[in-house]
């Protein structure tokens, strides 16, 4: 494997929330950018453009992550109504810039400390 190979494994996280609000409203929430913003800010996405939509059903975000090694992931929002008049929103959340860097094996006895040349 190189050092910036991409690691192969699954990545997701899938959560699933019955919600008492109708679907209208929870499609309004995830998906107008002023109402999303409150609970997902647009700092926290790595495009202010969702990266998926179909239209009333499903929406999806890109997110990179602000500290090393800035991973990149895809949050996906599905809602549909479920019997009771709300809705079922299930979030599935993939990590797709995963990667696996190599570590250079280091003495654990190094007695050279990191020096300075003074001017």
């Amino acid at each position: 494997m190189s050092a910036d190979e991409t690691v192969k494994q699954d990545h997701t996280i899938e959560m699933e929330f019955e919600i008492d609000e109708p679907p209208q409203k929870v499609w309004r929430a995830i998906s107008i950018p002023e109402f999303r913003q409150s609970w997902l800010p647009s700092h926290a996405l790595a495009d202010t453009e969702a990266a998926s939509v179909t239209q009333g059903e499903e929406v999806s975000y890109r997110i990179r992550e602000m500290d090393a090694p800035f991973t990149e992931s895809l949050v996906t929002f599905r809602i549909a109504p479920n019997a009771n008049g709300g809705t079922c929103l299930q979030v599935i959340h993939e990590l797709t810039g995963i990667r696996h860097k190599r570590m250079e094996p280091t003495a654990a006895n190094s007695n050279n400390p990191v020096l300075m040349l003074a001017a």
